[in-house]
């Protein structure tokens, strides 16, 4: 009798962890390269699904959400632009609140215009890293608070690119304002 208790107890730890797990991370794998060079095309990432739960997005993260129009799969980009931001993409350079980002952590300069947009309320502004070869906000949408599916958290695959997904910083945007891809989802895909 008390190895049957042992074993439903260690069943229901693992059934209790498998679905923490499952709350709060999920694997996917870049299909795309708009976010090249900072994930490349077959990199394996585990996406943390929990951590918005108390805050939202943070300017510099690489998070996964759903597009705002109908898509097969969820979606990888940097949050550029937060909520209440004027947005302008000009000469070459993502101007927020009309201040450029040395956004040294790029594929290349964006080769296009984008006039200047405030961020709703609630909305996110994300870009790929590969600037000129990216479906983002520069096509006129942003990524509502309710569709973000999660923070890009760690690299796994391939074993070259294994790491922490970095969060990049603004420095330039310092005491302005006090806060600092195609995919595969397993299983699932996200672009």
């Amino acid at each position: 009798m008390k190895i049957l208790r042992e074993v439903g107890i260690t069943i229901l730890i693992a059934v209790a962890v498998f679905v923490a797990l499952q709350l709060s991370v999920q694997s996917y794998t870049v299909v795309m390269s708009s976010m090249e060079p900072s994930i490349h095309n077959g990199e394996c990432i585990v996406v943390n699904k929990a951590s918005y739960s108390s805050s939202g997005p943070q300017r510099g993260d690489v998070m996964v959400f759903n597009p705002p129009f109908d898509s097969p799969r969820p979606f990888i980009k940097r949050v550029i632009g937060m909520p209440g931001d004027i947005v302008e993409v000009k000469d070459n350079k993502v101007f927020i609140n009309g201040i450029p980002l040395d956004e040294e952590y790029i594929m290349a300069p964006p080769n296009y215009e984008m006039p200047a947009k405030e961020i709703p309320e609630g909305e996110y502004f994300v870009l790929g890293d590969n600037r000129n070869n990216s479906n983002d906000s520069h096509n006129n949408w942003t990524v509502n608070r309710n569709d973000v599916i999660g923070k890009a958290w760690f690299a796994y695959w391939p074993p070259s690119s294994w790491g922490v997904v970095e969060r990049y910083r603004y420095p330039e945007l310092l005491g302005t304002e006090g806060q600092e891809i195609v995919l595969y989802q397993s299983p699932g895909d996200v672009t």
